[in-house]
């Protein structure tokens, strides 16, 4: 199949394919998150998330889920 005549699918799939061939997974992962522009104000955002919630109920939830 040309080059010119594959589908932004079929290219965007023998990408993944190569990039993780030669970086391995984690490595073709990394090497698309620096393309992500993402948005808002993280910081902001972490602060509301985390309002009223105590490292005590944190450490709970985190051993719970090894319990199980």
């Amino acid at each position: 199949m040309s080059k010119q005549t594959m589908s932004i699918n079929q290219i965007r799939e023998i990408g993944l394919e190569v990039l993780t061939k030669a970086l391995g997974p984690v490595g073709m992962v990394r090497f698309l998150q620096q393309f992500e522009r993402g948005e808002g104000d993280y910081t902001k955002n972490r602060e509301k998330w985390l309002r009223g919630i105590s490292l005590q109920s944190i450490l709970r939830g985190i051993k719970r889920k090894h319990q199980k």
